[in-house]
């Protein structure tokens, strides 16, 4: 796993090579690289804001009780683990559309693989700021869709102009699904699960 996490980003082109000549299991997938890189960031939020907490300007520092904040991290590690699956289940029902014959198996890893460096990101949380979460946010999201554009061809073993439609397909995929994330949360935080902060 840490041998493909750190090839991905010193050698994205070969690494996915190498990735697509292994033959993976779901459940191997997630006990050694999903179950553990996603709990970077939920572990980070957790963290960052029970013990640091969030401050805008001058004012002190927002924290969140560690039940509510061990509720959030509960939920949103599940998100993610489910993310991750849905994007693969995805990405092999659009393969037909392209000539493409993975299994499910081979979309799950390709998912959870192109999702990474938003894992590794999640370390940002550890010190909740604004403009640290938006530059290692938006950093991170940028090398999550390079991933995706320069694995997809190579990964499906596609055309590359088929490759980037396949993979603007994906990132649009992966967008609704963020923001049907979002609405859940809301949904959610309106039933009264949501955050409870520190007096």
């Amino acid at each position: 796993m840490i041998n493909h996490v750190w090839g991905l980003f010193t050698h994205p082109d070969q690494e996915w090579q190498e990735i697509r000549g292994e033959e993976e299991s779901i459940s191997h997938m997630y006990l050694t690289h999903v179950l553990i890189l996603a709990a970077i960031p939920a572990l980070s939020a957790f963290i960052g804001t029970t013990q640091v907490g969030w401050s805008i300007g001058t004012r002190a520092p927002v924290m969140l009780t560690e039940s509510s904040a061990l509720q959030m991290t509960v939920l949103s590690y599940l998100a993610m683990l489910v993310g991750v699956a849905i994007m693969g289940a995805f990405i092999h029902w659009m393969a037909r559309t392209y000539d493409a014959s993975p299994s499910i198996s081979q979309c799950v890893v390709f998912a959870a693989y192109t999702a990474t460096p938003l894992f590794i990101g999640g370390l940002a949380a550890l010190y909740p700021n604004i403009w640290l979460a938006m530059i290692v946010g938006t950093a991170a999201i940028c090398y999550t869709v390079y991933l995706l554009y320069v694995g997809m061809p190579t990964f499906m073993n596609i055309p590359p102009e088929e490759g980037f439609l396949f993979s603007s397909s994906v990132l649009a995929v992966g967008l609704v699904l963020l923001v049907a994330m979002i609405a859940m949360s809301v949904i959610l935080w309106g039933v009264g699960i949501g955050p409870v902060y520190t007096s």
